[in-house]
């Protein structure tokens, strides 16, 4: 896309993902402004100080909860683009507190679309959906058995088992207050267009990381603790599900993904990002910790009762119609061979002499888990685009960032 000397506006700058795309824009030579709440230190947001942007970028003090500082951030910006990424979007939060992510995510929506509608501004608008929309997918009939079992409904009904990979027409079935809110989102994106012909594009991403990930999030929980286990500073890892499944992606292809709906998307049409591959996050752990210098030989229960050698070593049998890459112990759990619970207490991996132990958590599994996210990315690869990242990138990336001197000050 030819961004140079094209007006953009992001939600959400701040942000992981908003950050580094301020960092890709700039680069590319685009105008870039960004929607923030005023900081009570006055101090400019670290995230952008981090990627050396803060004097590239114009910063537009304002709330998704007040229109009025939206349409004075559209009419200072007059953007062509339009990416709404700001959102509470840490899922354990959305339980503890439903009404703030509410009114984050649809009231905030709700006033961007309206601000933009007010102010008959011609922009194109990018909306950051999420994968957690289609929460509680099917992949087998014993799992469909247990969810029954727990919920009583499943609603809709499965068409097809297994539901996967996640095509765009899957059937939507949060499990969290977050992933609600994006639904609604979502659809009021489509809503607009319809009815406004404001041009909107949804982008559901899977799940997208890399370094300067937010701590709460799983992926900076495993990579922090394993730095934090090389440097002696812990001598276990805690962790609540290593049963789920999550489809992991770069975060510098997912924000080529949204440039790229930006440019070529159908208006008022909705795109999966993903990688399509899923892993484990057990198997997020012990790649983690190969990364980090470690063997990983075998994995063994607390109480001796499943055992895996060589559980990291690729798996390349097919799964749910698709050859992605896969560890041992996924392709294990993915066929219903091996599952973990709460009354293993944990896993401990035999690393030449050594012994690390991963403990499991109740207390962080959710009240409603998602059990798989696996997208199917046939829709935009058709507009071009190609994912540039394995599992193992991302990994890299993290332990790296915890590794740096500059981020080692506040690691503790």
């Amino acid at each position: 896309m030819d961004i140079k000397n094209r007006s953009i506006l992001i939600t959400g700058i701040s942000g992981f993902v908003g950050s580094r795309m301020a960092r890709w824009l700039v680069d590319a030579g685009a105008s870039v402004c960004g929607l923030v709440r005023r900081r009570s230190d006055g101090k400019v947001p670290p995230n952008l100080e981090r990627l050396g942007i803060e004097r590239d970028v114009r910063l537009i003090e304002g709330d998704l909860e007040n229109i009025s500082s939206i349409g004075n951030a559209i009419t200072a910006s007059d953007p062509d683009i339009i990416f709404h990424l700001a959102a509470q979007s840490f899922v354990p939060r959305s339980f503890v507190d439903p009404n703030e992510t509410m009114l984050c995510n649809c009231w905030g929506t709700s006033n961007l679309l309206e601000a933009i509608r007010l102010k008959d501004a011609d922009a194109t608008v990018v909306f950051a959906g999420s994968s957690e929309e289609y929460g509680l997918v099917i992949s087998s009939q014993e799992q469909y058995r247990r969810a029954l079992e727990k919920y009583g409904v499943v609603f809709p009904e499965p068409e097809r088992i297994p539901e996967l990979p996640i095509s765009e027409t899957n059937p939507l079935r949060p499990m969290s207050p977050y992933a609600v809110s994006k639904v609604y989102g979502d659809y009021l994106m489509r809503n607009y267009w319809h009815s406004y012909g404001i041009p909107t594009v949804v982008s559901r991403a899977f799940n997208h990381e890399g370094a300067g990930r937010g701590i709460m999030f799983v992926t900076s929980v495993i990579t922090s603790q394993v730095m934090k286990l090389k440097h002696g500073e812990i001598d276990s890892i805690t962790i609540g599900n290593v049963n789920a499944f999550r489809d992991w992606s770069h975060v510098d292809d997912i924000i080529d993904g949204y440039i790229l709906l930006a440019e070529k998307a159908r208006r008022g049409d909705v795109y999966n990002q993903g990688s399509m591959r899923t892993n484990s996050v057990l198997s997020y752990i012990l790649m983690g910790l190969e990364e980090a210098g470690y063997s990983v030989d075998r994995i063994e229960t607390f109480h001796g009762e499943k055992i895996v050698r060589e559980p990291t070593e690729p798996d390349r049998s097919s799964i749910f119609g698709l050859n992605f890459d896969k560890t041992k112990v996924d392709g294990m759990m993915l066929r219903g061979e091996l599952e973990f619970v709460p009354e293993d207490e944990g896993v401990v991996v035999y690393s030449g002499s050594k012994r690390i132990r991963i403990v499991f958590e109740t207390e962080r599994f959710r009240p409603a888990e998602v059990p798989i996210l696996l997208s199917d990315t046939k829709k935009i690869e058709s507009l071009g685009f190609r994912r540039k990242h394995t599992v193992r990138d991302i990994i890299r990336d993290q332990l790296d960032h915890y590794l740096s001197d500059k981020e080692r000050k506040g690691f503790q």
